[in-house]
């Protein structure tokens, strides 16, 4: 049996609260998904086209300001398809609002073209949406079981987790989300965190001050 070709994967802090943005690409097809576009629609397309990467999906974990602040951009130049789960319509619909109350210019930004559900296969094939509320009511996780990849946005943190104070949070939400969800991953997945460093699921599983296994 002939082992999967390993992702393409970069992640790289982008916008005014550094948000980090994550580029996941087939290899094969070139097809690729970028997450949580926060900002510097410029830099994200050089490092699509650095790797080769034609971009099919625009993919959100979440939609406070801060993690799509260059949605709009990034699809008009190259008509990739938005993607958001329903629950956060709302927080959607309220992008300008939550811009203003953080001082943070806002550029208008189309309706999602496709909601995600839970346990969808995403757009280049390689992974599936993994709805974990808690953050926010539509907050989601993709992971990437061949590559033992999780990118996890606000919900799951190095020693920390997602706050729930803002719209929609749930806490008791974001632990079932945390346990039930995302501890029952591989334990030896990277974990990509919507700000900050990267971490290991088994560490967060053990050593997460806030949730354990």
């Amino acid at each position: 049996m002939t082992a999967p070709t390993a992702l393409i994967r970069e992640t790289f802090p982008v916008g005014p609260l550094r948000c980090n943005c994550t580029i996941v690409g087939d290899p094969v097809s070139k097809k690729a998904m970028v997450v949580d576009p926060g900002g510097n629609p410029e830099l994200i397309l050089a490092r699509l086209q650095r790797h080769g990467l034609k971009v099919v999906s625009i993919v959100h974990t979440h939609a406070h300001f801060d993690h799509f602040l260059a949605a709009g951009q990034l699809k008009e130049l190259t008509g990739a398809t938005l993607h958001l789960h329903q629950d956060d319509r709302f927080l959607w619909d309220n992008l300008e609002m939550q811009c203003r109350m953080f001082g943070v210019p806002y550029a208008p930004v189309p309706a999602p073209d496709h909601w995600l559900t839970d346990d969808e296969e995403l757009a280049c094939g390689c992974g599936v949406a993994l709805h974990t509320p808690g953050h926010t009511p539509g907050s989601m996780s993709f992971w990437f079981a061949d590559a033992r990849l999780l990118i996890a946005g606000d919900t799951l943190f190095h020693r920390s987790v997602g706050r729930t104070d803002l719209w929609g949070g749930d806490a008791a939400a974001l632990k079932r989300s945390i346990r039930e969800r995302l501890y029952t991953l591989d334990e030896e997945a990277t974990v990509v965190t919507g700000h900050g460093s990267d971490t290991r699921l088994g560490d967060e599983m053990r050593e997460n001050p806030f949730v354990r296994a």
